[in-house]
């Protein structure tokens, strides 16, 4: 898995802690090495990482109720601010289908939702600013082209 630098160089350090505590308090280790693993250095349950996490977020004191997939949500709302792709979003996160990202993740997807809103201020402030700045709708009734109703009331015919 690729990380950023700074994370690496924590964890490794984290590990190389982790290991010297273990030699100090004469734990014997599974022979698998794991940034986060038990006493024995296997695998931790579930469980026992969640209380773990509330006891560093506790330490740090960071106020709030926070848990290890906050961590994940808060990864999906940088890689989108900084414009990753839900593509490479859902790559980064393991998700086999860019749908199940969409689903999951939507309140984190924040640039790509807003895109689409982004693009139509940029249309209509560039066709309808007049040389102050100011908007105009066009006298016409229509925006681009494309009919609009110009009478009060008035709705376009359904074909």
């Amino acid at each position: 898995m690729a990380l950023p630098e700074l994370a690496v160089e924590i964890l490794a350090d984290h590990q190389v802690r982790q290991q010297q505590w273990r030699d100090r308090h004469g734990w014997k280790s599974a022979g698998i090495v794991y940034v986060f693993g038990t006493r024995s250095d296997t695998v931790p349950s579930a469980e026992v990482i969640r209380r773990q996490f509330r006891d560093v977020v506790a330490q740090a004191r960071i106020a709030g109720s926070w848990t290890p997939r906050d961590l994940r949500h808060t990864f999906v709302s940088i890689m989108s601010e900084r414009g990753a792709s839900v593509e490479l979003i859902a790559d980064l996160v393991g998700h086999k289908d860019i749908a199940t990202t969409w689903i999951v993740y939507r309140h984190q997807l924040r640039p790509v939702i807003t895109k689409g809103a982004d693009l139509m201020d940029a249309a209509l402030q560039e066709e309808h600013l007049d040389p102050q700045g100011t908007f105009r709708l066009p006298k016409q009734g229509s925006l681009f082209g494309s009919p609009l109703a110009s009478a009060k009331g008035s709705r376009p015919s359904r074909a």
